[in-house]
């Protein structure tokens, strides 16, 4: 199977709907479950080949920094008691070099994007929402369906998309299948929208938080119009690419595959639930004590 070696991690967004839990820390290290949120996303693209992973921070994010450096102390600790898998999990340095630049101020999706041109290269790149883990036991995983979609098909963009209900649309980037009726996966996108009303919306496909690129991304980047509010959003800048003629693909979540967005307090507390349930040592005790909370409501 093919492999993409980089990635990009945006993790530059100020956490406000998440206040006060994000008043000192930054909202991809709340723990779900047992690790920090952003260390999920990380994993993911381990498991799936990428060896170079750039962190788009800003301020107040140092402890995402201090998280994926190599504590020495710690892991002889854990190599001389024995705890070799756990050792194995603390220092993901073994698997990837971590590199972090920072934007100045939260301006955008896109505009995180654009700080990592010339880590890019002339290479492929992954792009992993900071704040999204995408769970599930689907072989092969959506990030390896994203990149067989990718050379199978000559894109220049892939994006993951999950349905969501109406009501949420407004919520999302959302994508417009080039045919009415889908007949085949991946679907040909025509064009997205970011956050548009239930009236608006062209579909209920939500982007996922993972998008792969060429190199093509960073010149729509340029020529995209920020928002009122000084933002480039990445939606817009694929949209440049489409009219570009650049051929954009979406590769929904199937199976099990769920995308646990980490930006709010209901989807969070939703997340750390359903990860301390399936937890492997701590499940059965958290669901039983779920079930007596429910009880004595």
């Amino acid at each position: 199977m093919s492999r993409v070696r980089k990635a990009i991690i945006p993790v530059a967004g100020l956490g406000t709907r998440l206040l006060p839990a994000t008043k000192s820390q930054p909202k991809e290290m709340l723990p779900v479950g047992r690790k920090p949120c952003v260390q999920y996303v990380v994993e993911e693209l381990l498991v799936e080949g990428v060896e170079q992973v750039l962190f788009v921070t800003g301020p107040g994010k140092a402890a995402i920094e201090n998280h994926f450096d190599r504590n020495k102390d710690v892991m002889e600790l854990l190599v001389n008691s024995g705890r070799l898998d756990l050792a194995k999990e603390f220092d993901l340095q073994e698997s990837a070099r971590f590199y972090y630049t920072r934007q100045s101020s939260p301006s955008g999706l896109g505009d995180a994007v654009r700080y990592g041109k010339e880590f890019v290269g002339d290479d492929l790149c992954l792009v992993a929402l900071g704040d999204s883990i995408i769970s599930g036991t689907l072989v092969p995983g959506v990030i390896q369906r994203m990149i067989n979609a990718f050379q199978d098909h000559g894109a220049d963009a892939v994006v993951a998309v999950r349905l969501v209900e109406p009501s949420q649309v407004h919520r999302y980037g959302i994508v417009a299948p080039q045919d009415e009726v889908l007949t085949e996966i991946p679907f040909t996108v025509s064009r997205l929208i970011e956050k548009p009303s239930e009236r608006d919306a062209p579909s209920r496909f939500a982007i996922a938080g993972r998008y792969l690129f060429n190199k093509k991304i960073f010149d729509a980047i340029e020529r995209t119009v920020p928002h009122k509010g000084g933002e480039v959003q990445l939606t817009d800048a694929i949209q440049i690419m489409i009219h570009q003629g650049a051929k954009v693909l979406a590769v929904p979540l199937q199976g099990d595959e769920i995308r646990h967005d980490i930006g709010n307090f209901a989807d969070y507390f939703k997340a750390f639930l359903r990860f301390a349930a399936d937890d492997q040592e701590y499940g059965g005790q958290v669901r039983r004590e779920m079930s007596t909370i429910l009880e004595e409501r």
